[in-house]
């Protein structure tokens, strides 16, 4: 894999530029209540992946990078439909692809998308992480949770989690940065340049490459 095929997965990293993005001035929402009805499940999802991303801040590089990815991996697999996001950032040709490529695409996006959350999420001074005290409606079977990432000077950045309830319940299939930059839409940008140059082969390496990347070359 060059550099070249690489670049474009480096470069934009939707939760580096989240992180980046924390001079963005926001008014906090109000103190919520407690959530009910269809609002508390999604809810609660989304309040359990905040308490484990702020507890592996906390912890910083005093936790060795494997050790984050344990604490974050059950946690990001109870949150995400990690086969819809992975199939809608590589687009129609997933349903083509047969099982002995898919299989190893699944478990090398798994691990990407755990280490991006590990490497991205690991400093703390003093962010707090505020949920909205109900959910938006997106169509007729999604929802948005809307949050952000708060630091001691009162700016803010805004994460929200596109949600969708199927058989296992509630799951996040999208991000979206600042309110409107998809983490889908920039995947299926970078795979469409990687699937484009060498096929599946190339995402794998291009994948592996980033995970190497954000691990420091720890095993992730």
């Amino acid at each position: 894999m060059t550099e070249h095929h690489n670049a474009p997965i480096r470069r934009r990293g939707m939760l580096r530029l989240a992180m980046a993005a924390l001079s963005t001035s926001a008014i906090p929402w109000p103190a919520a209540a407690a959530p009910t009805g269809n609002d508390s499940a999604p809810i609660a999802l989304i309040q359990r992946l905040d308490d484990a991303l702020l507890a592996v801040m906390k912890a910083g590089h005093s936790a060795p990078f494997d050790q984050r990815v344990a604490a974050l991996t059950p946690v990001i697999e109870q949150t995400f439909d990690l086969d819809a996001v992975l199939a809608a950032s590589i687009g129609p040709i997933w349903n083509a692809l047969p099982d002995d490529q898919k299989t190893p695409l699944r478990a090398a996006f798994r691990r990407y998308t755990v280490a991006s959350y590990a490497a991205n999420f690991d400093s703390y001074t003093g962010q707090t992480f505020q949920i909205a005290p109900a959910v938006r409606n997106v169509g007729d079977a999604g929802l948005i949770v809307q949050t952000r990432i708060v630091p001691t000077d009162g700016s803010a950045t805004q994460l929200d989690y596109v949600m969708r309830n199927g058989p296992a319940g509630w799951k996040v299939v999208d991000v979206l940065a600042d309110g409107s930059i998809s983490r889908v839409a920039v995947q299926r940008s970078d795979f469409r340049h990687l699937l484009t140059s060498g096929g599946v082969p190339a995402l794998m390496a291009g994948l592996q490459h980033k995970i190497a990347s954000l691990s420091g070359g720890m095993p992730a």
